[in-house]
């Protein structure tokens, strides 16, 4: 009886890492349709219209690409989905009572994004960093970002680039200038609060510090 119970368990499990690899290596060549966030909201907001366009990364502007790397993660070119020194520098502020602030990578959330729940639990941080290397290794870096860019929260019902263009400015994601690129990337770290257009002081001067730092990250390469 324990046999069966532990084959079982097994098997369970067994399967549940083989899925895991395949939904990770379909979404490497297919768009990802929607994300476990997206059905939360929709059942926590149900008169908020989910606006979603999925768009290839060449029809998203450069500018919007290298914008959320200057905010995000400016190491993300470099690692290997795990920023160990932010890791690092942010528990170190934390501990000395500084202002309390994560260190997730765009790779990181990522992951989360599209294969998890929201939670703080170290059951679901440790399937978080699984996911994140299954990624690093199987999609790349130009997939992560472009996954990233298509399924990410940039507004209220507002997710990928493309809807956010349209819903913030107006246009394609392909068309977004320099600093219409930044004011979207200065709004998500809480894009159901902040407004990327009409931009407060608070996130006009997020943005002012955003393209300074995309002129200094210098040509964007993710070989």
């Amino acid at each position: 009886m324990i046999r069966k119970f532990f084959r079982f368990i097994f098997k369970v499990l067994l399967g549940l890492f083989l899925f895991s690899i395949a939904i990770v290596v379909i979404y490497k060549w297919v768009p990802v349709p929607f994300t476990p966030l997206m059905v939360i909201r929709y059942f926590e907001n149900p008169e908020e219209d989910i606006q979603h366009d999925w768009v290839a990364m060449d029809e998203i502007s450069g500018h919007l690409q290298k914008a959320v790397i200057a905010s995000e993660d400016q190491n993300f070119p470099s690692h290997s989905g795990f920023d160990f020194k932010a890791i690092k520098e942010a528990m170190e502020d934390n501990r000395n009572g500084r202002k309390i602030r994560g260190a997730s990578t765009i790779s990181q959330q990522t992951a989360k994004n599209v294969f998890l729940y929201p939670g703080r639990t170290w059951f679901r941080k440790g399937l978080e960093a699984y996911f994140t290397f299954l990624i690093e290794i199987i999609w790349g870096k130009e997939r992560i970002l472009e996954v990233y860019l298509n399924s990410i929260e940039m507004g209220k019902g507002v997710y990928g680039a493309q809807a956010a263009s349209k819903h913030w400015f107006g246009k394609e994601a392909v068309n977004l200038g320099a600093y219409e690129a930044a004011a979207i990337a200065a709004v998500l770290p809480n894009p159901r609060v902040y407004r990327a257009s009409p931009a407060s002081s608070f996130i006009t001067n997020r943005k002012n510090w955003i393209v300074r730092q995309m002129q200094n990250l210098g040509k964007l390469s993710l070989d």
